[in-house]
């Protein structure tokens, strides 16, 4: 097994996961995310994701950063850290954004890479008069949607003709950098999720979860009919809290989760659509952070959070999306301390496994 890929989620919203940290601030500027993703570079983490609302979706109020002027910068600004931009299919023309990734790609030498997110928060649709499809009805569009983005990324000329795009004789140049074109990162809880991912995504983002879930849902997902030559990869969502001992890592965990419950999310809850599988989900894990967070259990001793992202890495995920608070405090202790161990647990598992 080899060592895992660790990223950040950029904090488009000013806050990992607005509980309002008071070491934290609370800035959505482009440039404390490229402070953060900088400084993540020097401390070894190969990828970030950069989410995507036109408005803060807890607070319209809110600073937001916009995710693909950000991309293209943060390209700009860095060395070797992937970068991954989330897009909303229904806010984009997919011959519109097929362009715009190639420019990133190049921008960044082929470094660039999209998260595919069909959309859950009904407000920032409805209020730009952009129609909110059925959940079914999202996933149909997303799948002509990246069809045609992946055709254009070709260099080839493409005909399309689908129930939402046609396209007629079109190509895009330059072709991109990235081989054999910018990777598709798909996440969500759904089938329909689950379905795309493995026709057309080269990573399947999962949320948070316990261990046995996640190792659930790749068995799940691995049974459906997968037409590309290479194998689906998975990549996984995480709040960590790390310390020297599990018992104060378990307070940390504890003062955190009573900065939760001073987050208002009513304006959040009352746009999220009721089809979207993850929200459902939500109340059955309980904790820190976004998308799942310390669902995953990365909560614990320095030994601890090793040992289990050891075994997440064992049944097969591959890249960890994680959140820290404070960020550059937290970002650097998992630098200094996790990183190391984690390499040492997966050395010892392979040298255990050539022994038997």
């Amino acid at each position: 097994m080899s060592e895992p890929r660790y990223g950040i989620w950029i904090p488009v919203y000013g806050n990992c996961g607005a509980m309002k940290h008071p070491q934290e601030p609370r800035d959505a500027s482009y440039k404390r995310a490229k402070e953060l993703i900088q400084l993540a570079e020097e401390c070894g983490f190969t990828t970030t994701l950069i989410a995507e609302h036109l408005i803060n979706p807890r607070n319209q109020e809110l600073d937001q950063l916009e995710t693909w002027t950000a991309a293209a910068a943060l390209a700009e600004a860095t060395d070797s850290i992937e970068i991954i931009a989330a897009v909303k299919p229904l806010l984009f023309h997919p011959v519109v954004l097929a362009k715009m990734a190639l420019g990133i790609d190049a921008i960044s030498g082929g470094r660039f890479a999209i998260n595919l997110v069909s959309a859950w928060f009904k407000p920032e649709m409805e209020k730009s008069g952009i129609t909110f499809l059925s959940h079914s009805d999202r996933y149909r569009y997303s799948q002509e949607w990246i069809e045609v983005v992946k055709a254009l990324w070709s260099g080839e000329q493409v005909n399309y003709s689908g129930k939402f795009f046609q396209i007629d004789e079109l190509s895009l140049h330059p072709r991109p950098l990235a081989h054999p074109y910018p990777q598709v990162y798909l996440g969500g809880e759904s089938d329909s999720a689950k379905d795309l991912a493995m026709r057309e995504a080269d990573v399947f983002f999962l949320n948070g979860r316990p261990l046995e879930v996640i190792q659930e849902t790749i068995t799940d997902v691995k049974k459906r009919v997968r037409l590309q030559l290479k194998p689906l990869r998975f990549a996984m969502s995480a709040f960590v809290i790390a310390r020297p001992t599990d018992v104060e890592a378990q307070e940390e965990y504890q003062w955190l989760f009573e900065l939760t419950k001073q987050d208002d999310r009513s304006e959040l809850l009352k746009g999220v659509d009721s089809e979207v599988v993850m929200f459902k989900n939500m109340a059955k894990y309980p904790g820190v952070g976004s998308n799942g967070g310390t669902a995953a259990g990365l909560v614990g001793s320095y030994d601890t959070v090793a040992a289990r992202i050891a075994d997440f890495a064992n049944i097969g995920i591959d890249t960890f999306m994680l959140q820290f608070q404070p960020f550059t405090t937290e970002m650097r202790r998992f630098s200094q301390e996790i990183m190391p161990r984690v390499r040492h647990h997966l050395s010892s598992d392979r040298l255990s496994a050539t022994a038997l």
